[in-house]
């Protein structure tokens, strides 16, 4: 069973490690983006400080990050944002996400039930619609976005190089 929750002070080593040592996860999430060598104890500090931040929030504070577990184990996390940085969003709609570093629950439909789990509670929170952006290589993101009926609003051709190669930027749209 696939259960979204709020961030526990002992997820903080599961990130320490996911950041630092079980990094293959990144390849396929913004794998353009320049991942700063890190150490243990600086991805410490900057957890337990965004821990900190968001351990009090009040029952109806809208979430933008919620952790995934999956019986009983701490496997990764979905979250938003509304920079979709090549399209304009003045109305602030959030872009969906999901990562799951943990090794043995990807491609088991963990993915596709937090991603459905998450957008539920987007929509109880009044949102008319989401997006999700990708790249054309993120073949498994693309999967759970067609299951769940996301359709393609935006491509930008060769916009992303992974490994020397173009790909292209995807933003795909969900109306609830």
């Amino acid at each position: 069973m696939v259960i979204l929750r709020d961030m526990r002070e002992a997820d903080i080593e599961d990130y320490v490690r996911w950041f630092t040592r079980d990094t293959n996860w990144m390849q396929t999430d913004a794998p353009w983006e320049e991942n700063d060598d890190t150490t243990p104890e600086a991805e410490r500090r900057r957890w337990r400080a965004y821990y900190e931040s968001v351990k009090d929030l009040a029952a109806d504070e809208v979430r933008w990050k919620f952790e995934i577990e999956v019986q009983g184990r701490h496997v990764g996390w979905v979250s938003s944002y509304t920079d979709l940085e090549y399209l304009p969003n003045p109305q602030e709609i959030p872009a969906v996400g999901i990562d799951i570093p943990a090794v043995g629950f990807r491609r088991h439909g963990v993915g596709t039930e937090a991603l459905r789990q998450f957008i539920a509670y987007l929509k109880s929170k009044g949102y008319p619609c989401v997006y999700t952006q990708t790249w054309s290589g993120n073949a498994a993101m693309l999967r759970v976005a067609e299951k769940l009926g996301f359709t393609l609003v935006c491509r930008m051709r060769d916009h992303r190089t992974v490994g020397g190669r173009p790909y292209d930027a995807l933003t795909l749209k969900l109306d609830l």
